[in-house]
């Protein structure tokens, strides 16, 4: 199985492991398409030029951007991406109270869409960085760019695989599934809840770590907290199932 799920503005300041190389990410192959986008963030962070600045991070605290622009993306200490994120999704996970093989399990098969970095594995290390999402960095669409180069190589390393898509709407520009899969919508009182999606986003990928399913039969088997299946929605590749919350 592999489950598909979204980064977090939020970061911690976890410093680790060593600074990123070709070897800290998955599709080592592709290392230096990622160091395009890099080169370019890392140019806009050495300009020193506020307005840019504030563009990319998406901030109008001039203290704040010049701080974030001192760092050097290649030489400054990572951690996991599992534990970089600690948006929503993230606090509702708990990674650092799973069991080892919950670890494992998330470390290899969930893989993150980093506005900056691209499809990166759980494992893969990052280090601390500021990109707004949707911010061009300055002509480059960063989706636009991981999916171009990333989707053929992602295709293979999802092929035959038992896919989960948790990812916010947004996250889908970067690469689009033409496996079967399943994703997820949840209500409450008759609407759709956005916010609150990211942390039971959170919630279900502990389950699914916990479960690991390997078919639509053994995920409905799973009996998720406040959760209740109330249709699956069929199109093409794509199982959508509706959640009404309980409570």
């Amino acid at each position: 199985m592999k489950v598909l799920f979204s980064p977090s503005e939020t970061k911690s300041n976890l410093s680790l492991n060593l600074p990123i190389s070709a070897d800290s990410f998955c599709c080592k192959n592709l290392y230096t398409k990622r160091e395009e986008v890099i080169n370019r963030y890392q140019d806009i962070l050495n300009s020193g030029d506020i307005n840019r600045l504030n563009k990319i991070f998406g901030l109008k605290d001039k203290n704040r951007s010049f701080e974030l622009a001192k760092i050097n993306i290649k030489s400054t200490p990572t951690c996991k991406a599992i534990q970089r994120y600690t948006g929503v999704a993230y606090a509702y996970l708990k990674y650092e109270n799973l069991t080892a093989k919950q670890k494992e399990f998330i470390d290899n098969n969930v893989i993150i869409f980093s506005n900056l970095f691209g499809p990166i594995l759980a494992k893969d290390d990052l280090p601390i960085y500021r990109l707004k999402q949707g911010a061009s960095l300055e002509g480059l669409k960063t989706d636009e760019f991981y999916k171009k180069k990333f989707s053929e190589e992602l295709d293979k390393f999802l092929e035959n695989e038992f896919i989960i898509d948790l990812r916010a709407g947004y996250y889908e520009k970067f690469y689009k599934l033409n496996l079967p899969y399943i994703t997820m919508k949840f209500i409450k009182n008759g609407k759709v809840i956005s916010h609150w999606a990211k942390a039971y986003r959170g919630k279900i990928l502990k389950e699914l770590s916990k479960y690991q399913p390997d078919s639509k039969a053994e995920f409905e088997n799973i009996n998720f907290e406040n959760l209740k299946i109330q249709e699956i929605i069929n199109k093409k590749n794509r199982f959508e199932y509706v959640f009404q919350i309980e409570n």
